[in-house]
């Protein structure tokens, strides 16, 4: 363990070097619509806070810089993740993934498996619930989200065989702040022109059911999963649409509402005027997840000051205590964070 880490208590607000991946599908919209510093090449997902095992992200300041967010969490404990997290903290996981996905080519049409599936046939592992905000889309963008129309696996399956699977598929238009929650068993699949942030539980549990009959780096098709996405597609799942943001506080200098809900997060979509603060507390229940995706504002504790720039993501410790975010523009924050219950 760093000697910095011994002798400073590492109870602050953190920061991470992204891990970048690099997927047929993506582009170089991550450095040109919201200046980010990429890698050469196809950049199509930034993993901005990530204890994923192939691609954990690492601390980039205070002292706790250079650990990745597993040796974070194995030195905190509780004091980083809270208490209400014990489906992901049991298996010693860091319970969430936050993304930013550059969909300059489709990605595949796929779905996720429940927990209960996933763990039953996937050698252990989670499922994955997700949810997407949508930080910019071309004009006429869309995504495919959910089915068309009332149907089954039988019907399905003969759609794939017969090459007729898009006249099951549901395509929503999206723009620029759209909230999209995917829970399990959600057919999905970002198109072309859309850049979003993405919030999911720490899995990569992915089934392919169609992939626009591309091939991969190697020359050859990527593999598809239709058995098993056959078995965990939700057949109830039609047209679904944007979620409706429920508005906890809308006055002419803080505006919030929460936009995705499940077992596994809350998100909560917050907008402050300029010179606007929003005092919060990280009580040791949870840890909160701050990212910043328009504007600049910074957050403040013990004196101390991070600044957040769009597009940017924080990680606030559950032992943190007092804290605010404070907007130095008017800026549009998203708040992540485990629920109670």
């Amino acid at each position: 363990m760093p000697e910095a880490v011994v002798t400073r208590d590492p109870i602050y607000p953190l920061t991470f070097e992204p891990a970048f991946r690099q997927y047929i599908w993506g582009g170089r919209n991550l450095e040109t619509l919201f200046g980010r510093v990429l890698p050469a090449g196809i950049v199509a997902e930034s993993w901005e806070i990530s204890g994923y095992p192939s691609s954990p992200t690492k601390v980039d300041a205070g002292p706790l810089a250079g650990l990745t967010l597993p040796q974070v969490q194995e030195i905190l404990g509780p004091r980083l993740v809270g208490t209400r997290s014990g489906w992901a903290t049991d298996r010693g996981k860091f319970p969430l993934l936050v993304k930013l996905l550059d969909a300059n080519r489709p990605l595949s049409v796929q779905v996720h498996p429940p927990d209960s599936y996933a763990l039953a046939n996937e050698g252990g592992k989670l499922g994955k619930t997700e949810m997407w905000v949508v930080l910019h889309a071309k004009p006429g963008a869309e995504i495919i989200y959910g089915l068309s129309q009332e149907t089954d696996r039988g019907s399905l399956q003969k759609a794939l065989q017969e090459g007729t699977l898009s006249t099951l598929l549901h395509r929503q238009p999206v723009k620029r702040g759209d909230a999209i929650f995917v829970p399990t068993g959600t057919v999905h699949a970002l198109l072309a022109g859309v850049v979003v942030a993405e919030i999911q539980q720490n899995s990569n549990t992915t089934y392919r059911v169609y992939d626009w009959e591309r091939v991969g780096e190697d020359g050859e098709p990527r593999p598809l999963h239709i058995d098993k996405a056959l078995d965990v597609i939700n057949y109830d799942m039609v047209r679904p649409q944007a979620s409706k943001p429920s508005v906890i506080q809308d006055s002419d200098r803080i505006y919030r509402a929460e936009i995705a809900r499940c077992p596994y997060f809350v998100v909560e979509e917050i907008r402050l005027s300029a010179g606007a603060s929003y005092k919060g507390l990280c009580d040791g229940s949870t840890f909160q997840i701050w990212g910043c995706i328009s504007g600049q504002a910074e957050i403040r504790w013990e004196g101390e000051a991070l600044p957040l720039c769009a597009v940017q993501f924080a990680l606030l410790p559950a032992a943190l205590g007092g804290f605010s975010l404070h907007a130095n523009e008017p800026a549009t924050l998203l708040r992540a964070y485990a629920p109670s219950g």
